[in-house]
């Protein structure tokens, strides 16, 4: 089993960037596809981007495709989101998730995850 830690959230204007980080414990992170998804109040969670266990294969929600950037590190167990051009719409509590896929395979749903980080709330001001 692999436990997950979130860092790297808060509030930024519109426009603006955030990095979020994920720490993986219990597990290398290798064995896992990994992926962010977010759930903004009164909303579903919903998928915003996955990478593949080596990192060859990344996969973006519509919404973020262009803006967001994900990546991992599997010697230091961590991987990371960069958001850029961020909207108001992006305001979300964002989760680190990760999922016992094949090796090149890249989850595309929040369904699709098996274990979940806390969370770590990214709020963009207009």
């Amino acid at each position: 089993q692999v436990q997950l830690v979130e860092s790297g959230g808060g509030l930024v204007q519109a426009g603006g960037s955030l990095r979020l980080s994920c720490e993986a414990s219990g597990r290398t992170l290798s064995s896992y596809a990994m992926g962010w998804c977010r759930q903004a109040p009164g909303k579903e969670r919903e998928f915003v981007a996955a990478i593949s266990r080596g990192g060859g294969s990344t996969t973006y929600a519509d919404s973020v495709k262009g803006r967001f950037t994900i990546s991992r590190d599997n010697a230091k167990n961590t991987v990371s989101l960069q958001m850029n051009s961020l909207k108001p719409e992006d305001t979300a509590v964002y989760y680190c998730a990760a999922a016992p896929f094949p090796s090149s395979a890249v989850p595309g749903a929040p369904s699709t995850f098996n274990y979940w980080g806390q969370g770590t709330q990214v709020t963009v001001s207009s």
